[in-house]
């Protein structure tokens, strides 16, 4: 690769770009206003320094980001660069330039994905618009979370099964072809030579279930087989390997027989394998959703009266809990010196460890619903709640509403490994005390127990929950309601919901450059004006009378 930069617009360029758009468009606009947003020298260490010159990767960056914006395919984009001159424009192009055949873009995708560079592809325009003005570190920001759904489609358990072995017996197949043909069984040929869901599966379970035991029974032969008398470099294709860590979800051997496990026996959705075209995919659900693919958090600036930028996308696994995200969030924007003053998100990032840590580590100020207590002993307002014990932190001891003061304070770990404090009565004080019933949530305890965070963030919780009471709080809280129209823009505009591509990895690639072309869409809606859009409000609820 040879920098050469975007340089100069060609004088002809200029005269027709200007002539064809005398109002401008997104492309032009872009590069009038924020400049050069890429160039050749960022995306060096991606190239070897012999062979035949790259089509400039500063400007293959701006037209990946160009093509999320118009939602174009690789061959649209490709033929948008050599057709249309405000993309000439914006690329710094002649006009008769040709410009690239379009497995150019694909291979630059592979290249980025492999060096992350889909992080500096969303930070060159946010570095551009933070030296135009449009963005400033502090302020508030808002994150919140989207399903994506895996590009490979959905499986039931029979087609995932069956499509596992035929994919390994394909690679099989391709890899030493006279082996397998020498050991394959002859009922291979008629059940696995084309897709499973060519096939027709019984319809009575019964049926079903024997259908499950036979092709379990083939995958585990041809496992015995490759790891018994094929040659070792099978062992090593990746689609025998995902066979291999799927029969061992999947199945095992009861009385030398291949029977399916117990939905109980089967490994947590975090290892489980939902499909072989997209192995990192995983099956998850929220509320009533349920999808087999990814999770996608976007983070927003969100101060009235500037332009929404979105300032970070993270990408992880659909099983991944949000309350681990807010500390990823917020190391990400420190990295890039954008960590806000406020952070809002909702009721699955908000925990007693997630607040403290953002205080403690960040100085941000973390915003969000805390899940309520279910423990009817645990609640604040219940008589013998823990908002009705003293806690005495410094010589680790907690007194009752009635004067009896704890005998036993354990440091612990919970049930998710997190540090957690054990404080015990004395069954001695509590049986002879009248309130005992009243105060213990068992009808067979014999003394009050009682369940600490560590100081640091049981003070973060008190504090986040009496906030949370007050009016001022809850009316700034409905700020944070509107990343989800960034969500729906993404959704609608770019495709965030289903993956183009296989593999969290390239996944991930696709929302960095989803976020990037949101902040061109935006930053040109606020160079002309445009408003940010209203909250939708139905006929009928506008009638709704006051409270």
């Amino acid at each position: 690769m040879q920098p050469k930069g975007s340089g100069e617009i060609p004088e002809e360029t200029v005269r027709v770009a200007r002539a064809a758009f005398p109002k401008g468009s997104l492309a032009i606009r872009v590069r009038d206003e924020l400049g050069v947003l890429f160039t050749d020298e960022q995306f060096a260490g991606l190239f070897a320094v012999r062979g035949k010159p790259a089509w400039s990767p500063g400007r293959l960056a701006l037209v990946l980001v160009l093509q999320f914006v118009e939602g174009l395919t690789d061959r649209q984009a490709a033929e948008a660069v050599r057709a249309r001159i405000d993309w000439k424009y914006a690329l710094a192009l002649e006009v008769a330039d040709p410009g690239f055949d379009f497995s150019v873009l694909s291979e630059f995708r592979d290249r980025l994905v492999s060096a992350d560079g889909g992080q500096p592809v969303l930070d060159g325009i946010l570095t551009a618009a933070r030296e135009k003005g449009l963005l400033s570190r502090g302020g508030r920001a808002r994150t919140d979370s989207a399903h994506v759904l895996s590009a490979a489609r959905d499986l039931n358990w029979l087609e995932l099964v069956g499509e596992s072995l035929r994919a390994a017996l394909d690679a099989v197949a391709c890899s030493e072809p006279e082996w397998l043909s020498a050991h394959a069984l002859p009922d291979w040929f008629t059940h696995y030579s084309t897709r499973i869901e060519d096939s027709r599966f019984p319809k009575s379970q019964a049926k079903r279930a024997e259908v499950g035991r036979r092709i379990g029974s083939d995958g585990m032969r041809l496992l015995e087989m490759l790891w018994t008398e094929a040659p070792l470099t099978l062992r090593a294709l990746p689609e025998v390997e995902l066979l291999r860590k799927l029969w061992i979800q999947q199945f095992h051997l009861v009385e030398g027989e291949v029977e399916r496990r117990d939905p109980k026996d089967r490994p947590p959705g975090a290892q489980r394998l939902v499909t072989p075209y997209d192995p990192e995919a995983r099956g998850s659900v929220k509320r009533d959703t349920f999808w087999d693919g990814f999770k996608v958090h976007l983070t927003e600036t969100c101060e009235p009266g500037t332009v929404h930028l979105v300032t970070d996308v993270t990408t992880t696994a659909a099983t991944v809990p949000d309350d681990r995200m807010a500390a990823v969030v917020h190391a990400g924007l420190a990295r890039r010196d954008l960590l806000p003053d406020e952070h809002w998100v909702d009721t699955g990032y908000a925990n007693a460890q997630t607040l403290a840590a953002a205080q403690r580590d960040h100085q941000v100020a973390l915003h969000g619903p805390l899940k309520s207590v279910t423990v009817p002993h645990a609640r604040g307002e219940a008589a013998y709640g823990q908002d009705a014990f003293t806690i005495d932190w410094d010589n680790q001891h907690v007194t009752c509403p009635n004067g009896v003061t704890s005998t036993q304070w354990h440091q612990r770990r919970s049930e998710d490994g997190l540090p957690a404090i054990r404080v015990r009565f004395s069954p001695a004080d509590c049986r002879t005390c009248p309130q005992l019933r009243a105060c213990v949530n068992s009808p067979k305890a014999q003394r009050r127990e009682i369940n600490l965070k560590p100081r640091e963030e049981y003070e973060a919780l008190q504090q986040a929950r009496k906030l949370q009471q007050t009016d001022e709080w809850k009316d700034r809280y409905k700020i944070r309601a509107g990343v989800e129209g960034t969500i729906s823009q993404a959704v609608q505009a770019c495709g965030l919901r289903r993956s183009r591509y296989r593999g969290l990895a390239k996944t991930s690639l696709q929302h960095q450059l989803t976020g990037a072309a949101i902040n061109l869409i935006r930053i040109n809606a606020w160079l002309t004006g445009q408003p940010h859009a209203r909250t939708r409000t139905s006929p009928l609820a506008a009638l709704r009378p006051a409270a």
